[in-house]
């Protein structure tokens, strides 16, 4: 008998496309280069925190990344698909809480809530079931039924966090998403997001609150004065102290008036 042919069985692991990547992305306004060739790649089924200063160019890249920006140069893909060249799918697969939300005064939270289904293409009946679940599980049944120009800051956010989630998008990218919240309102829309991102979906948290990234992010990426200066995994970028420490120390911020304002000391 002859040998054996052994044959070897090659298995092709294909990895999933990241949930966001940016490659090359370059904004000027004027004379001024807000967004200076930022690359960023955000893995699927994470928290991924973008810290910066102000004027960092932090919100020029995510509204780039979600179409409210169009950049000079560079590249977008979510979850595999071209942001720049195919608008309409990147924006189903995407939900946007954006800073300083302008939401319509006049209507209640319920009725934004329906009104937004109907742009998204739902049916009455889907509409009327996640809006009607959203109200309950993000605690805004007062805001449901109050024009938005009466509700309180926290209330308009989450309305606006249920807005974005309403089409049950894959990729969420917040800016901002606890300024000016009380301490209620912010440790529910936590939970809501924890839930997001445990049931596969993908969190991008644009903020300034460091605290914030160290508790629920698995990335982050620092920018400075456009460019990213530090990413990885927070644990690596942190670097053994602070994040807050690390991230003066990355910015190149310095202590300032340690000498003047001695009117002020009795």
């Amino acid at each position: 008998m002859g040998t054996p042919v052994v044959q070897t069985l090659t298995i092709l692991t294909v990895m999933p496309s990241p949930a966001l990547e940016i490659r090359g992305l370059c904004k000027t306004f004027g004379t001024f280069r807000a967004v200076d060739k930022i690359d960023l790649v955000v893995r699927p089924g994470t928290f991924h925190g973008i810290v910066g200063p102000n004027g960092a160019g932090k919100s020029t890249t995510i509204g780039m990344a979600v179409g409210l920006v169009v950049p000079d140069a560079g590249e977008i893909r979510i979850l595999g698909v071209d942001a720049l060249r195919d608008r309409d799918a990147a924006r189903n697969l995407t939900g946007v809480l954006p800073d300083g939300l302008d939401l319509p005064e006049r209507l209640t939270g319920a009725e934004l809530l329906r009104y937004s289904a109907g742009l998204r293409g739902l049916s009455r009946g889907a509409a009327a079931e996640r809006v009607t679940e959203l109200i309950q599980v993000l605690g805004i049944t007062k805001a449901a039924v109050t024009p938005l120009a009466d509700c309180s800051t926290g209330n308009r956010k989450k309305v606006g966090l249920a807005q974005a989630l309403l089409h049950a998008p894959r990729l969420l990218v917040l800016d901002e998403p606890f300024e000016a919240v009380d301490p209620v309102s912010a440790a529910g829309i936590r939970r809501v997001l924890r839930r997001f991102v445990d049931g596969g979906g993908t969190c991008v948290l644009s903020t300034h609150s460091m605290m914030l990234v160290e508790q629920m992010c698995d990335e982050v990426t620092v920018i400075h004065q456009g460019r990213v200066v530090a990413a990885g995994p927070v644990a690596e970028v942190a670097g053994g102290i602070p994040l807050e420490d690390r991230f003066v120390e990355l910015v190149g911020a310095e202590a300032e008036g340690a000498d003047g304002l001695g009117w002020l000391v009795r």
